[in-house]
């Protein structure tokens, strides 16, 4: 269920009102200059093939969520406009034939339910090769109740929302006068100001030193031993800000991002003379991996990641899903342009 237009255009012009000034940094939002960057990495390490080739990106100046919209945020929009989230309506099979081969048969009724899906960590280890070892599909589970039915939201309110599918982030954006990051405008931010770092906090590795985000500490996916001091999301704002005072661009929770996905963006905006100017990601959506499956960028990873694993938290990695996906580890921040 989408909010009426009428409770959008309200939302928005609330927003822009709150501000004044229309070049003054909106509440809680941090000012991000302009500035050309080499977008991606090439990090022989690190690097996965979509990350490739760096490619200079140029980026107004823009407004971001000094943090990720969180649970008691999220409420205040439900609440005002009736939103039904993604993961609350049951899945719709016609649309879900679209994205897997033709003789896919029908999943039983008892599955096509209002769901979402859960990380339950495995009592073993397991190999890395199969993420369905510890995701559950859990129906109810929804961002009211973030491990199914039996969970809520107390003293989780100050957390970041999550089990958001693409369509519920861009509905609050709408509602609050904003809209999602492009995945320059993300990266860009994430790197605070400094061209090479490979991190949002800078190059230190994670492991050294104070704990710099919420991440997935031991031995991933069995053995969380929760270094950090949280086992899921942590409150936002718990880790240092980076140098741009943006909290949680590493870690908690994956973030939308406004852009389709293609595994070969970096190598057609690589072809373009002088660089490109504030992208807005490709005309059309390709994963090899699911051609069948359009898909929506995600950024910054979550309390999930792991060196062993996706090292997500890194300021160039990459994480794409379809856009009515919702998952116990994706949430989302906004932005503002300031022209």
């Amino acid at each position: 269920m989408h909010p009426p237009p009428l409770l959008l255009c309200l939302g928005a012009l609330a927003a822009i009102a709150c501000t004044g000034d229309k070049d003054a940094t909106p509440p809680n939002m941090v000012s991000i200059p302009a500035g050309s960057f080499m977008m991606g990495s090439n990090d022989s390490v690190w690097s996965r093939p979509d990350e490739r080739p760096p490619h200079l990106v140029h980026v107004s100046k823009f407004f971001m969520d000094r943090t990720e919209v969180t649970n008691a945020q999220f409420r205040v929009f439900v609440e005002a406009t009736g939103y039904v989230t993604t993961a609350e309506i049951p899945p719709d099979w016609e649309e879900l034939k679209k994205q897997v081969p033709p003789d896919t048969p029908k999943p039983a009724d008892s599955v096509l339910v209002p769901a979402s899906l859960v990380f339950m960590p495995p009592a073993n280890p397991v190999p890395m090769n199969n993420p369905g070892q510890w995701w559950s599909w859990v129906p109810q589970a929804d961002w009211k109740h973030p491990e199914g039915p039996d969970s809520d939201l107390e003293g989780r309110e100050n957390h970041p929302v999550v089990h958001v599918s693409w369509d519920d982030a861009t509905a609050y954006a709408a509602w609050a006068g904003k809209r999602l990051p492009t995945e320059a405008e993300w990266e860009w931010a994430a790197r605070g100001g400094r061209a090479d770092s490979l991190y949002p906090w800078g190059d230190s590795p994670l492991e050294e030193g104070e704990s710099k985000a919420n991440t997935f500490d031991g031995s991933f996916p069995d053995n969380n031993t929760m270094t950090d001091g949280f086992s899921r999301t942590a409150p936002v704002g718990s880790f240092p800000p980076n140098p741009y005072g943006l909290l949680d661009m590493g870690g908690n929770a994956w973030e939308w991002c406004s852009d389709r996905y293609r595994h070969d963006t970096y190598t057609q905006n690589n072809d373009v003379p002088g660089g490109v100017k504030d992208p807005q990601g490709p005309a059309d959506s390709l994963d090899p991996a699911e051609p069948l499956v359009p898909k929506r960028v995600q950024r910054g990873g979550s309390y999930l990641c792991n060196n062993s694993y996706c090292a997500g938290f890194r300021v160039t990695a990459r994480m794409k899903s379809s856009p009515d996906t919702s998952l116990g580890h994706t949430g989302f921040r906004c932005v503002r342009s300031a022209e």
